[in-house]
């Protein structure tokens, strides 16, 4: 899940891509923001690639 949203996906995306629904995604990314500490998604991209889940 970390690596969809560090890839600049949506959420209706990322539920696609995953069959997902979209609220078990939204779901997901926020438990992400909150086990993780960041504030937003934008700082989740940053954890994504200071921990080398997904490279540049």
């Amino acid at each position: 899940m970390l690596t969809e949203v560090a890839h600049g996906r949506a959420n209706d995306e990322i539920a696609a891509a995953l069959h997902l629904s979209p609220a078990t995604v939204r779901t997901y990314v926020s438990r992400l923001l909150t086990e993780l500490g960041p504030r937003d998604r934008a700082q989740l991209v940053v954890v994504a690639y200071r921990t080398g889940l997904v490279r540049p």
